[in-house]
């Protein structure tokens, strides 16, 4: 099972929609999940895949929202003002751009930025660096649901290399 196929899997065990901006980094991910239980939506922007999702959990459903972390700084105020002001669960799972391997120097601001801007504003998040961490979203997901919080994941370059 490849590294994508483990992440739709243990996903599939927690949310059953999605919204997604689109991510080079991510694209094995958003093929795979079309094969998916997870209803799915593309998105332009951030702030809108924040909304989609609100809406969705408001439906019944239980939303991620599927993005790079260089976008973290566009859904802000949509995160606090939308979905913790309501006490509405929303999983963030992110690659984490601008960290180790990465080629594009335009990337580090936020790379280095969005670890420090979830525990400022008190979002728990994990960092999956290894395949056999994959399972750490279960639980995440879980809490995210169980909580009505807003919880985010962290993908690292470092993943996928240890696949290739």
């Amino acid at each position: 099972m490849t590294i994508d196929e483990k992440i739709i899997d243990v996903l599939e065990k927690n949310i059953d929609f999605a919204c997604s901006v689109p991510c080079n980094m991510l694209a094995g991910i958003l093929k795979k999940i079309k094969d998916s239980n997870i209803e799915h939506i593309p998105v332009t922007r951030e702030e809108e895949g924040v909304g989609i999702c609100a809406g969705a959990y408001l439906g019944g459903k239980k939303p991620v929202l599927i993005m790079q972390n260089s976008g973290f700084g566009n859904l802000i105020n949509a995160l606090l003002s939308l979905t913790r002001l309501y006490k509405i669960p929303l999983l963030l799972l992110m690659s984490h751009r601008g960290d180790v391997g990465e080629k594009i120097v335009a990337q580090f601001p936020m790379g280095c930025a969005v670890p420090e801007l979830l525990k400022a504003l008190k979002i728990e998040y994990i960092s999956i660096k290894k395949m056999d961490d994959i399972y750490k979203i279960d639980e995440l997901a879980r809490g995210a649901f169980n909580k009505n919080e807003v919880k985010a994941i962290l993908l690292s370059r470092e993943l996928w290399d240890e696949e290739n």
